[in-house]
C-alpha cells in the first residue's frame, strides 16, 4: 500500500492509497510549473511529466483542463492555498511529497506559474534533498509574463524600462512587505507585485512617499491568461481605487512601459486567431 495524506485535524493526516505495495526503489518528485492558467502555455516538458505521474499534488488555481492531462489512474490531491485559509500547511505538503516518493511513486507537484517565483518551490526542493529524494524542476510561464504579453505592454522596453523587479505584496506572516522602497521608486523600471491586490493602497503610498511619480502608468491584471482575464490601466496614484474594484488573483504592474498597455477583458484564443487568419 502507498502512503497518502487525507483531510483531518492535527499534523499527521496519513491515510492509505489503494494498490499493491511497490517493489522497486524510491520514486521521484517533479516540481512542475503549470503556467498562469491557459493550458496552451504549458510546456512540453511539463506535459510529459504530467503524463507519467502516479500522484499529482496540485494548487487550487490549476485548471481541470491541465489536471486532465495526467493519467486517469493518477491520484489527485488538492493542497489549495488562499489568503488566510490553507487546506494543508507547507510542512504537511513537504512531508507528503517525500512520503509518496519514498513509496516508489512518481510524484508531480503541480504549481501555478513557475515553482520558483513566489511558489515556495525552494522549500519543497530542500525537503526532498534532506530526505534523499530526487527532485526535478520544470519551469513554467510566470503570471507576469502572460499579463504583460496579453496587455501588449513589455516588462522591459528601451528608453522606458531598463530593469524589471518581481516582489511580493505580502510579508511572510501577513501585512505589508519589507521592501527597498527607494530602489523600487526609481524611474524607468518596471515593478511587478504578486499577491498585492489587497495591499494596493499601502504599496502605492510607499512608492509615492519614496519619490515615484504619481502619474507613472500602472496596470492591474486579474486572472492573467484565463478566459475571464480582466485588465485595468491606471496610474500609480489611481492604483488603490482601481484595485478596489477587483477580487480575484491579480498582479499589479507599475512602470513607464505600462503606457503601452491595453485595457480590456479576455484574451485571444488560438481557434479565434486561426479563423481570423483564414477570413
Amino acid at each position: 500500500m502507498a502512503a497518502g495524506f487525507g483531510k483531518g485535524r492535527g499534523s499527521d493526516r496519513l491515510v492509505v492509497l489503494g494498490g499493491k505495495a511497490r517493489t522497486h526503489g524510491p520514486g521521484r518528485v517533479w516540481l512542475v510549473g503549470a503556467g498562469p492558467g491557459d493550458p496552451e502555455l504549458l510546456t512540453i516538458k511539463a506535459l510529459k511529466a504530467l503524463q507519467a505521474a502516479e500522484v499529482v499534488v496540485h494548487d487550487g488555481l490549476v485548471s481541470d483542463e491541465i489536471l486532465d492531462l495526467a493519467p486517469s489512474s493518477a491520484r489527485r490531491i488538492s493542497v489549495a492555498k488562499r489568503k488566510s485559509r490553507h487546506s494543508y500547511s507547507q510542512d504537511e505538503i513537504n512531508r507528503m511529497l517525500v512520503a509518496f516518493a519514498l513509496e516508489g511513486l512518481n510524484v508531480v507537484r503541480l504549481k501555478g506559474g513557475d515553482p520558483f517565483i513566489f511558489g515556495r518551490g525552494g522549500e519543497e526542493l530542500e525537503a526532498c534533498r534532506e530526505a534523499g529524494v530526487e527532485c526535478l524542476i520544470v519551469p513554467g510561464v510566470t503570471a507576469a509574463l502572460a499579463a504583460s504579453a496579453n496587455a501588449g505592454a513589455p516588462l522591459t522596453h528601451r528608453g522606458a524600462a531598463q530593469a524589471v523587479t518581481f516582489v511580493t505584496g505580502h510579508a511572510a506572516k501577513g501585512g505589508e512587505p519589507d521592501l527597498d522602497w527607494e530602489s523600487l521608486a526609481r524611474p524607468n523600471q518596471t515593478v511587478v507585485i504578486y499577491m498585492g491586490l489587497s495591499m494596493a493602497a499601502p504599496i502605492a503610498a510607499r512608492l509615492l512617499a519614496a519619490g515615484r511619480d504619481g502619474a507613472t502608468p500602472a496596470l492591474i491584471v486579474e486572472n492573467a491568461s484565463r478566459a475571464d482575464e480582466r485588465r485595468i490601466v491606471t496610474t500609480l496614484s489611481g492604483l488603490p481605487e482601481a484595485a478596489a474594484a477587483l477580487s480575484g488573483p491579480a498582479l499589479l504592474i507599475v512602470g513607464e512601459a505600462m503606457a503601452l498597455a491595453r485595457a480590456g477583458d479576455g484574451r485571444p484564443h488560438l481557434e479565434t486567431l486561426i479563423r481570423e487568419a483564414r477570413a
